[in-house]
């Protein structure tokens, strides 16, 4: 039995395909593929293109097509709507997402000949990015895969993150190959931010290159480059995508929070209340706080349904307590707790709004389980999220798993080293690693933290905990004194309201450390 497949003729009996003269053979798993693609053409897209990659021969050996056969099955089979899939070839052979869309500058005349269009799209209500395909520097045609799956990786990662508008694959990739310049593609997309970069190979190195550009501008945002060895190259790949991710989601959040900054207060809408919400909490003072509830509950008022605005508001309080800023705080955590419920309720499909919901109904109010649920839940979404993994770290030191926190909290590091909250995560590690024992580790850790911000109250504590049970009792008494200079109200009957530790052995370790460090009773 013969199909007509694009150009190319697929005998099912021979297990072959044809073009012309031109005869291959197909392994059993991409012949299946094919076959099952042929009986649904109707709604497939990009037949021609799959058709390619399996005769250059790039996919004929995968042995993980299986179930990306039962993906398209599913797909195909359980859509209720027009949806088509997409042939991307990644690491792993396909992925199938999406529609396909036509690139906006071209249309078709009535002759079906594409004519250019100068209409500029307008910029959404969010921040905008397209990731541009990556060139290929290495001069070998076969890492063309390795750069375009790389792409597909960053462009799926950033979909993920609810506040970012993210041009689909199949328009960024018209670009591949050509030319361009940055300003237009940002008005043909209609973004305000645009992703390029490069790959280049030699011997059996991999350099991967990415910077980020706002297209008004021109203006460079962010530039890194990533090295590894062609022997790991899929581990390479995920490395790269993870990184550059965690890397740029972080500058383009304080990219618009600059951009919020300058518009006047009567124009701002509930996006903009929340960024400058953020731009307040970032600077980590009392009052920088209260400022920041206070724009985070204005951008609930425009917007009732603002799930990450309940999560970051709910998070203010979790700060002041960690901080010891807390006035009444019977009041204060119970309007922590209604926000976090909010949060988590409302953004069942937001990782922001999951990561902060779910951490603050853990710290605040003991409700350990359904925080690390609801961290789980946010990694699931988004899994280059920082603050989940580093929030979520925090989670697994209080219920009794230092080195899984720890863990989590090095992933966090790797993701955004130049992350504002990166002392925070640092005391973190220093924490578990006390709890563990490993007093030396600690304090080499907290002092890390404690340079960064000498009024932290948490990096106090676990400088002045570690420092005394390592047996430094001179520089653990100095902590102390900064401990009592921050919250003069701290003492060893509080403790149990301000760490959730699970365990009784955690916190005797916790207690016993600041008992011999001079806090009092």
């Amino acid at each position: 039995m013969q199909f007509m497949f694009g150009d190319h003729l697929l005998d099912i009996d021979r297990r072959e395909l044809k073009r012309g003269s031109e005869l291959i053979s197909i392994g059993p798993q991409v012949f299946d593929l094919l076959v099952y693609l042929v009986r649904h053409r109707e709604r497939v897209v990009s037949k021609d293109d799959l058709i390619e990659e399996v005769w250059a021969g790039r996919i004929v050996s995968e042995s993980t097509l299986t179930s990306h056969i039962n993906a398209v099955r599913k797909a195909v089979g359980d859509s209720g709507d027009e949806q088509h899939l997409i042939r991307t070839v990644a690491r792993k052979g396909f992925r199938f997402v999406g529609e396909i869309k036509e690139h906006p500058d071209q249309a078709r005349d009535a002759a079906g000949q594409t004519v250019e269009q100068t209409t500029t799209l307008a910029l959404p209500n969010r921040p905008s990015i397209a990731v541009l395909p990556f060139q290929n520097l290495s001069g070998d045609p076969e890492q063309e895969y390795f750069a375009d799956g790389i792409v597909e990786d960053i462009i799926m990662a950033l979909s993920r993150l609810r506040w970012l508008f993210v041009i689909a694959r199949n328009s960024s990739f018209t670009y591949k190959g050509r030319a361009v310049d940055v300003k237009q593609v940002g008005r043909d997309l209609g973004v305000r931010y645009v992703l390029e970069g490069s790959v280049r190979k030699s011997g059996n190195r991999v350099r991967i290159a990415g910077q980020l550009i706002d297209s008004s501008s021109g203006a460079n945002l962010w530039a890194d480059r990533f090295d590894g060895s062609i022997e790991d190259i899929f581990d390479l790949q995920d490395q790269v995508a993870a990184s550059v991710v965690g890397a740029i989601a972080r500058r383009l959040e304080q990219a618009e929070i600059e951009r919020a900054k300058r518009k006047p207060t009567e124009s701002l809408d509930a996006y903009d209340y929340f960024l400058r919400g953020m731009a307040s909490f970032y600077r980590r003072t009392n009052e920088a706080n209260s400022e920041a509830l206070r724009q985070f509950r204005k951008a609930t008022e425009f917007d009732a349904d603002f799930a990450s605005a309940y999560g970051m508001a709910a998070w203010c309080y979790v700060w002041r307590k960690l901080n010891g800023w807390t006035t009444d705080n019977a009041r204060e955590t119970a309007e922590a707790v209604g926000l976090a419920r909010l949060a988590v309720d409302l953004g069942s499909d937001d990782a922001v709004a999951l990561t902060r919901g779910g951490h603050a109904l853990a710290f605040l109010v003991g409700e350990l389980d359904l925080g690390i649920d609801a961290l789980d839940r946010a990694l699931v979404l988004n899994s280059n999220q920082a603050t989940a993994w580093y929030l979520s770290g925090w989670l697994q030191i209080f219920v009794g798993k230092p080195d899984a926190g720890i863990e989590r909290l090095t992933r966090a590091m790797r993701l955004s080293p130049l992350d504002p909250a990166l002392y925070n995560m640092q005391t973190g590690t220093a924490l578990a690693h006390l709890l563990a024992g490993r007093y030396d580790e600690a304090s080499s850790w907290v002092q890390q933290a404690f340079r960064n911000d000498v009024n932290y109250l948490q990096a106090a504590a676990v400088t002045a905990a570690s420092h005394a049970l390592g047996g430094r009792t001179q520089e653990a008494r100095r902590a102390m004194e900064r401990v009592r200079h921050i919250d003069p109200a701290l003492s060893i009957s509080s403790l149990k309201d301000w760490f959730p530790l699970r365990r009784t052995e955690d916190f005797a370790t916790w207690a016993d450390g600041l008992r011999k460090a001079g806090l009092p009773e």
